[in-house]
């Protein structure tokens, strides 16, 4: 059980078209939420968004809240599983490290509410916010370390490095995908990547 599955209670629809119509509604409140702001967006927006009846709606989220909750526990899911499929076939753990930074960047390409969201969460719920993170940043660094482990990487603390390069990512995503609207240069890369493999004392 993560952090987040105690801070969020999720109704599961049992059929597909069940979980087709949570994903809908998922969608719209990404977009009403990421438009307006928690306190301004509002059940009305949601499903006039997503097609469906106020009715539809209480069947999945007890409230707006409800729903933004879910839709933060969503976009965690979401971030991970990009990252995930990002590096899959990456032949070592450095080239894995800008595939997923590539990958996170990509997300936030396809998602321009992301960062809207998880910083209103702060205001909805300080522990939801936090959990976003710390969720993020204890699978990373199980990951590091583990890599350590097999001799990919320089010893060092999994994480603090996790911490410090989850912050590398979130301002590539803010400075390229949601001011820019591109996806990150190839040379800029190159440049993280450099830092990461050599760092910035003289060479």
């Amino acid at each position: 059980m993560t952090r987040n599955d105690k801070v969020v209670a999720i109704k599961k629809p049992a059929t597909k078209r069940g979980e087709a119509t949570r994903r809908r509604l998922l969608a719209a409140a990404e977009a009403e939420f990421g438009q307006k702001g928690y306190h301004a967006a509002s059940v009305s927006g949601i499903t006039s968004e997503a097609g469906v009846g106020q009715g539809t709606y209480y069947l999945y989220f007890d409230s707006k809240e409800a729903a933004f909750r879910a839709l933060v526990a969503d976009v965690s899911v979401g971030v991970r599983r990009a990252m995930a499929e990002a590096v899959s076939g990456a032949p070592d753990r450095m080239t894995a490290e800008r595939m997923g930074l590539e990958g996170f960047v990509r997300y936030v390409f396809e998602h321009p509410h992301l960062y809207r969201i998880i910083q209103e969460s702060q205001f909805v719920d300080e522990a939801l916010f936090k959990c976003y993170y710390r969720d993020l940043a204890a699978g990373y660094a199980a990951v590091l370390a583990q890599a350590t482990d097999c001799g990919e990487l320089a010893p060092g603390d999994a994480e603090t490095r996790a911490w410090a390069i989850m912050g590398i990512g979130h301002f590539l995503g803010l400075r390229f995908a949601v001011w820019d609207g591109i996806e990150t240069p190839a040379a800029v890369m190159d440049a993280v990547m450099d830092l990461l493999a050599n760092g910035m004392a003289p060479r």
